[in-house]
């Protein structure tokens, strides 16, 4: 930022500015106009040549960001899509209205999809296809989808990309991005949310989303899981047929699961539907940790035999061995009451700020424990406990990785869409096996040493850089550079620390020169051919009984201090 004003490549200026104003015009119509007031840039543009939408005063944050997000466009939807899926960023009254977000977005004309279509396959329409509706059966924030046919007669969905939406959502991440770095150095608030990694984050999200080939192998890799499970069917790629830019999968079938009157007419008994439906998604979630970000209704359809069919892979979450074993951890400490297993699991979980009041936190997450105190499985939500940690982990400044966020919204649609099927149903009676899966996968002996043979290279590189790092250290005493820095909390813990490691030294020191007597006695004994007693008491061997039950003792203490 210069001056006020974004850094843009000259030729991009005028409309990047163009943008700008547009945007900032929104805030103040919507009356968040302060905001450009607060950061200085209230004077380069006219914000306040618009009157404010009438009764907005009467409105929430919340609802005023919502309306703002929607009239600025398939851009700000997006994001404010995405951004619905990070309760560790976004506080609750702003996160329920982003929920409400709707892809309120006319279609593009049959003539600008044909030519996109034509520019990333390389051919004409009348070659690729055998039939093309003119008509899209859906149309949303970033593209459209066609139904068509192949020549060789399969029916398919033909997803194609607006046009010019990447330029437009590339100029305003730029945008979005000057602004939360001058937002970032003159507003507390924006600071502390860490405004422009927020933007970042969201950012990078968004992109992913805008490439088709992305998508496509997510919903391959989905495909070839479907196999294991047997309940769920996901659509063929046709990878000649899609690019960048246009994505084209087998066209299937099915009821939406919020149709819930023609599901009963066909005759699908929606219990089953229901068990089925969170058993998949639990399966991606636990055992493969690979999962459907969004499986809301619209995205999975119930065909006439049962089997389940899911669309639209542009989100999707992943979970490492680590991130599945502290999740685990996190639900097993709090059906254990256990505030400590909860705070570790949580920390595992996220990066915890140096200055976090561990006091409050503490109480946040006694609460959280008592909340669930003596509860049946069954009448736990675990989407619900899920967001009670986030909500702990926001007011902490607790950044929790997008994965897990993503986590707790998919749990959260999955329980919505289970409980409009039948109202009575638990997603913990069917959580409850993978829960003890993974349990016993954490105490399985052969998993513990696998793990620890993969770990075996990182020590191996960590002792290699030991004379490195002994090295740089060494040099930066000798030029006076090293400083060490104590905060007063910190003293009366480090000070008994240091006791204890003396006294544990002296200690050590003290049998030390017990075992040299003893051996001096024992090999003045041997080369004397005589018994060595003192007032006719065996010290040798008193001598060996004493220094074996100090050493055992001192292993002992060495052990439980869990430092060995």
């Amino acid at each position: 930022m210069s001056n006020g004003l974004p850094r843009f490549g000259i030729s991009k200026r005028i409309r990047q500015l163009k943008r700008y104003r547009t945007i900032a015009s929104a805030f103040a119509r919507n009356g968040l106009g302060y905001i450009f007031h607060d950061i200085g840039l209230h004077e380069k543009f006219s914000l306040f040549g618009h009157g404010k939408r009438k009764g907005i005063e009467a409105k929430s944050i919340g609802e005023r960001i919502r309306l703002i997000l929607e009239e600025l466009g398939p851009t700000f939807v997006k994001l404010g899509q995405i951004a619905s899926t990070r309760p560790d960023l976004i506080p609750p009254g702003i996160l329920s209205e982003l929920e409400r977000l709707q892809d309120h977005v006319p279609a593009f004309s049959y003539r600008e999809a044909a030519r996109i279509i034509e520019e990333e396959l390389g051919e004409e329409l009348g070659r690729l296809f055998l039939e093309f509706a003119e008509e899209p059966m859906a149309a949303a924030s970033i593209g459209q989808v066609h139904r068509a046919v192949l020549k060789d007669g399969t029916v398919v969905a033909v997803k194609v990309q607006r046009p010019g939406i990447h330029a437009r959502i590339e100029t305003d991440l730029d945008i979005l991005a000057d602004v939360a770095r001058v937002a970032e150095s003159r507003l507390e608030w924006a600071g502390a949310y860490r405004l422009g990694s927020m933007v970042e984050e969201l950012g990078k999200a968004l992109r992913s989303e805008l490439d088709y080939t992305v998508e496509a192998r997510n919903a391959e890799r989905f495909e070839s899981q479907s196999k294991a499970l047997g309940d769920v069917r996901v659509p063929k790629v046709w990878r000649d047929y899609s690019s960048r830019r246009v994505l084209t999968t087998t066209y299937m079938e099915g009821i939406k699961l919020s149709d819930k009157e023609q599901l009963i007419q066909t005759g699908i008994d929606l219990r089953v539907l229901a068990e089925r439906f969170t058993a998949i998604i639990l399966h991606q979630v636990l055992i493969d940790g690979f999962f459907h970000g969004d499986p809301h209704p619209g995205n999975v359809l119930a065909q006439k035999n049962g089997l389940l069919v899911m669309l639209d892979f542009g989100m999707v979450g992943r979970l490492t061995p680590e991130a599945k074993k502290h999740f685990a951890s996190f639900v097993i400490a709090l059906r254990n009451q256990s505030t400590r297993g909860v705070i570790r699991a949580i920390s595992h979980m996220g990066v915890v700020p140096e200055d976090v009041n561990k006091d409050e936190l503490h109480l946040d997450v006694d609460a959280l424990r008592d909340k669930y105190y003596d509860v049946p499985f069954n009448q736990i939500s675990m989407g619900e406990a899920v967001q009670d940690l986030f909500a702990v982990a926001l007011r902490h400044r607790i950044r929790i990785p997008a994965e897990l966020t993503l986590l707790g919204k998919t749990l959260l649609t999955m329980e919505g869409v289970v409980l409009s099927l039948d109202p009575t149903f638990s997603v913990f009676n069917v959580a409850e096996p993978f829960g003890r899966k993974l349990l016993l996968e954490q105490i399985n002996p052969v998993q513990k040493l696998k793990s620890w043979i993969d770990e075996v290279p990182d020590y191996v590189d960590l002792v290699q850089d030991i004379p490195i790092v002994v090295k740089e250290l060494v040099a930066s005493m000798r030029q006076g550079r090293l400083k060490v820095e104590v905060g007063i909390p910190q003293v009366d813990s480090l000070m008994k620390r240091m006791d204890r490691i003396s006294n544990r030294l002296s200690f050590s020191i003290v049998l030390l020169a017990l075992s040299i007597v003893m051996v001096g006695l024992i090999i003045s004994a041997a080369l004397n051919h005589a018994q060595t007693l003192f007032w006719g008491i065996p010290i040798i061997e008193i001598g060996f009984v004493i220094a074996l039950l100090m050493f055992l003792w001192l292993i002992f203490a060495i052990l439980r201090s869990g430092r060995f």
